[in-house]
């Protein structure tokens, strides 16, 4: 017995209507609220997925029908997910719940060398600022983050500012986890070098362009153009509507929204630079 004709109470109808392209798919139960909203390139077959699995067997047996919401392109289908997941908190979507504080990694300087500090999207405009690195959900987690990366690259804890040092220097050295940046036995820029390297992977870029920009996708004929700006998401004009499909402009960063957002933007701007004209 195959997913569409099994024993669950979704209506067969808004199953067989699923179409095989990019969108937004929601599963509806008995009440008003969504219980789960997903997203695809391919939504008859995501969708027949969850039937599928043996885990989302009590979500299946909530729903009574599946709606959908075509897009033009994957990146249509990502940013509109989001937003509705966070309008409407759906029971069964655990992901890409707004998160109201973030915080991020700073490198100052501190004496002879340089050291990480935790700050908040209270004090600091993230996303419109240079030098920021990972983005948490809480200081604990970025405190965290730096441990971990101690651990990785033999860093220090005290010249992270996480722990306190003695004459004999952090306990690291002890357990020869650290090189001894703290008692002198390595250079402090050493040290300070594979800490920035560290942290580069995690770069959070500033915001690249003058003011806003559309991201275009198409499929056919049809044009879908998402403006965005500060890695905020605006809103999606949509060719066949002539006007503003959906969305509503986000005033705050979105750590899922910059996700969304950082790698067609980054893509975007590269192809723009490797395209322009060279002086003769």
């Amino acid at each position: 017995m195959d997913a569409l004709s099994g024993s669950h109470p979704i209506d067969p109808q808004s199953l067989a209507a699923l179409p095989r392209t990019s969108g937004v798919y929601i599963f509806r139960g008995d009440g008003t609220l969504p219980l789960y909203i997903g997203k695809s390139v391919d939504i008859r077959a995501r969708v027949l997925s969850h039937l599928r699995a043996a885990d989302e067997a009590r979500m299946v047996a909530q729903t009574r029908r599946v709606d959908f919401i075509e897009t033009a392109g994957e990146l249509g289908a990502l940013l509109l997910e989001s937003q509705m997941v966070k309008a409407h908190s759906p029971l069964f979507n655990i992901r890409l719940r707004r998160l109201r504080h973030l915080h991020a990694l700073r490198l100052e300087a501190s004496g002879t060398g340089l050291r990480p500090v935790v700050v908040n999207s209270k004090e600091t405009d993230i996303g419109r600022v240079e030098g920021l690195y990972g983005l948490f959900g809480s200081r604990h987690a970025a405190q965290e983050k730096l441990r971990e990366l101690a651990r990785t690259h033999s860093l220090c804890l005290a010249l992270l500012g996480l722990e306190k040092a003695t004459a004999r220097g952090c306990f690291g050295v002890q357990i020869k986890a650290c090189r001894g940046g703290c008692v002198g036995l390595e250079d402090r820029a050493s040290h300070d070098e594979r800490l920035f390297l560290a942290l580069k992977a995690m770069q959070v870029h500033a915001w690249p362009h003058a003011g806003a920009i559309e991201l275009v996708e198409t499929r056919g004929d049809w044009v879908q153009k998402h403006r965005v700006q500060d890695w905020r998401y605006l809103g999606t004009w949509c060719s066949r509507v002539s006007g503003l499909s959906w969305g509503e402009a986000e005033t705050a960063f979105d750590l899922d929204t910059y996700r969304i957002l950082v790698g067609p933007v980054m893509a975007r701007l590269a192809g723009v630079e490797a395209r322009a004209p060279v002086d003769s």
